[in-house]
């Protein structure tokens, strides 16, 4: 015979809510978002077209410490409560997940995690081009510049591989990173600010000119830097997956 306590909910999702787009988060994260009683959510990262009409709590995590989150969680759950932890993009890409599972974990609470679309890849679909370019990159590295919480950056050691670069957390630091490069100044560049967001902007240049069209354009934020061949959208091979008739 089950005890009642086997019954509650005894998992939290930590679930990708896409790149901004309401339409571009999963079936199933949105599926579980329709079930949960509580969502916490990461604050302005997260179009609130996607938490309309939502039968759940709605908590901004942005003013929240690790423990409060945490708590929060943890008695949602112990009150037999579903809960979703509501992050941006894609969790496991600088998304902090992993020291917010762990006292989960500890305290005999599963966790699991649903994926979400990128802004990485909202940017290249922005851009109309693709990150790994026959005859133009077939790698791609995903980086971020040093700041609050990173000490130090490897980003010009990483542009010397002749990859395709993607830079997160960078748009306040562009000059920075521009002049980090050991590629010529006039590689193409693309940032790419609320990729799609309704107030998406795309910038084009080259290493030589694009901090100034991102400071002239305002923006410092929410952005994503895009380093490499594939911004230009030439020079290409054709792929061998459509043979030549």
């Amino acid at each position: 015979m089950f005890e009642k306590d086997d019954l509650k909910p005894k998992k939290v999702y930590f679930v990708g809510a896409g790149p901004g787009d309401p339409e571009l988060i999963t079936l199933k994260g949105y599926r579980l978002l329709k079930e949960a009683d509580l969502v916490i959510y990461t604050g302005s990262l997260i179009n609130r077209d996607l938490l309309a009409g939502l039968r759940a709590e709605l908590v901004d995590s942005s003013n929240l410490s690790l423990e409060e989150i945490t708590e929060r969680m943890l008695s949602s759950i112990r009150s037999g409560k579903r809960v979703v932890r509501l992050h941006s993009g894609d969790p496991s890409l600088y998304g902090a997940i992993l020291e917010q599972m762990r006292p989960l974990e500890e305290n005999g609470i599963e966790v699991e995690v649903v994926p979400g679309v990128s802004s990485l890849f909202a940017a290249a679909a922005a851009l109309r081009t693709q990150l790994t370019l026959k005859g133009v990159s077939e790698s791609l590295i995903i980086t971020r510049p040093a700041g609050k919480t990173l000490e130090r950056d490897e980003i010009g050691d990483l542009s010397q591989h002749g990859a395709t670069m993607a830079v997160f957390l960078g748009a306040e630091r562009i000059r920075e990173i521009v002049s980090s490069m050991r590629l010529p100044p006039d590689t193409p560049v693309a940032v790419v600010y609320h990729a799609s967001w309704p107030d998406q902007q795309v910038l084009t240049g080259t290493l030589g000119d694009i901090a100034e069209k991102v400071e002239e354009a305002g923006i410092n934020k929410s952005a994503l830097i895009i380093i490499g061949g594939v911004v230009r959208r030439d020079g290409f091979r054709r792929s061998h997956l459509y043979r030549s008739r």
